[in-house]
């Protein structure tokens, strides 16, 4: 079964190019072996070299009917937003922001993301990384 397309937002970056929101190169699959299901985590460490941000949330969007486009729009020219997926169903949009702590986070979303015209709601949903257990 063939994948659909979808949209893809771009927006300038420092190298020249653009930046595709809805590329999520630090999403990997990790399973030694093949025939195990592969568990999916997510890799902290910047792709392009960058800093490494500390904190990492799932910032799920609800706006108001028709005002999608107008959102996305707004919401890409906010740096610490790295992805942005406009979705079927609720919510409408799912970003992912990277942040160095949980008051910028709090910033961000309350001043920021809040202050769009035709944003109705937002639910922020905190990464937090597993430590790898011991061997017993």
């Amino acid at each position: 079964m063939k994948r659909p397309k979808s949209a893809v937002v771009t927006r300038p970056n420092s190298s020249g190019g653009t930046l595709a929101l809805t590329e999520m190169p630090s999403i990997g699959y990790r399973a030694k072996d093949p025939t195990t299901s592969a568990v999916p985590c997510t890799i902290h460490a910047p792709v392009d070299g960058g800093r490494i941000m500390s904190d990492r949330a799932y910032v799920l969007i609800t706006v108001q009917p028709g005002r999608t486009s107008d959102v996305v729009r707004a919401l890409s020219g906010i740096k610490q937003i790295k992805t942005i997926d406009p979705c079927w169903g609720k919510p409408d949009i799912i970003a992912v922001v990277e942040v160095s702590d949980q008051d910028a986070l709090t910033q961000l979303v309350l001043s920021r993301i809040h202050e769009i015209e035709g944003v109705v709601q937002t639910d922020t949903h905190l990464v937090y990384r597993l430590k790898a257990d011991s061997p017993k």
